[in-house]
């Protein structure tokens, strides 16, 4: 491995763990907001706060965008899958279970993502990275059955997160297949999109329900609201997109869905901490187990091994 490959490996390391830990903290916002409003308004109001974040530093030229002349499609695909489907499916997911075992229920993505790479990017997975899909497999199934027994076991926040770990794997495939967008082209394109479509969905809420006014003041009105909108709009969907963007483009899809038990652990802390939910030790273990297979990943893949597991390229 030379110096350029490595770099890019801690690169890519550094951004996916900041931003599994900037997700891993959604959690606990979305969890609390959701509370108080809906969740159009939530995300409405979250991707419209990015969108804007994100226009103000490019009009002042922190960062460059240039969509000329290159493919749309792979972007519009991107777009799709994440935010529109994949936040739909995450947000209501949240508000209908447990901020712990939404997270833990989300430490499924690796198993899909690496399925999606190997169907459509046609990357065959090591012994390894089958090994890693196993110790997933029993770590959140160990961990629902614990929930079942103790927590919210809520039917439709289960298919809701299950159509969140679609979503994303599949978001992360055609980032990875965006070759010709830097990562900020691609988040920018995934918050235009997000805000035009949560902002339409929250609007369209609110006028049946007749409290266009309440959804526009809402932020003025709840400082809590305005708090978990600032996070996840400036912090999540701004800054952690585009690590994970540029992480995908570093370390690939697979390398990269290894870091989500971080996310899942982070969520676990912040719930008990924070929310005061309860959370077992069949639970805790479950979720434990995803984390020596990351650790191992990055020590092998740094030290220049070339077989370390959610190896894509």
């Amino acid at each position: 491995m030379n110096g350029a490959e490595r770099k890019n490996l801690i690169i890519g390391y550094l951004c996916a763990f900041g931003c599994e830990t900037l997700f891993g903290l959604s959690y606990l916002f979305t969890k609390q907001a959701t509370s108080h409003a809906s969740a159009f308004a939530l995300l409405g109001w979250r991707f419209f706060v990015a969108f804007i974040a994100a226009s103000t530093c490019i009009l002042f030229g922190f960062f460059k965008i240039n969509l000329k002349g290159k493919e749309i499609k792979p972007l519009l695909l991107v777009a799709l899958f994440s935010p529109v489907v994949y936040f739909i499916g995450e947000t209501v997911g949240i508000r209908n279970t447990t901020a712990s075992e939404s997270g833990v229920f989300l430490a499924c993505i690796p198993v899909v993502s690496l399925l999606a790479s190997t169907l459509i990017l046609h990357k065959e997975p090591s012994k390894r990275q089958v090994a890693g899909i196993l110790v997933t497999l029993v770590g959140v199934t160990a961990t629902v059955l614990a929930v079942g027994a103790t927590a919210s076991l809520s039917v439709v926040g289960y298919l809701f997160l299950l159509v969140a770990v679609v979503s994303y794997a599949l978001y992360s495939v055609f980032v990875e297949k965006a070759s010709d967008y830097t990562g900020m082209e691609i988040t920018y394109v995934m918050l235009a999109a997000g805000a035009m479509v949560f902002a339409a969905l929250a609007m369209a809420e609110a006028w049946v329900a007749g409290n266009v006014q309440a959804l526009l003041s809402l932020p003025v009105r709840d400082t809590g609201f305005l708090i978990a909108i600032l996070y996840q709009g400036i912090g999540c969907s701004v800054l952690a997109f585009f690590l994970s963007n540029v992480a995908i483009a570093k370390i690939g899809v697979n390398r990269t869905a290894s870091f989500i038990g971080v996310s899942t652990v982070v969520s676990i802390i912040a719930a008990v901490l924070f929310l005061q939910e309860s959370f077992s030790i069949y639970q805790l273990a479950g979720a434990a187990v995803r984390l020596p297979s990351e650790t191992f990943s990055v020590r092998l893949s740094v030290t220049g091994c070339t077989t370390a597991p959610g190896q894509s390229r």
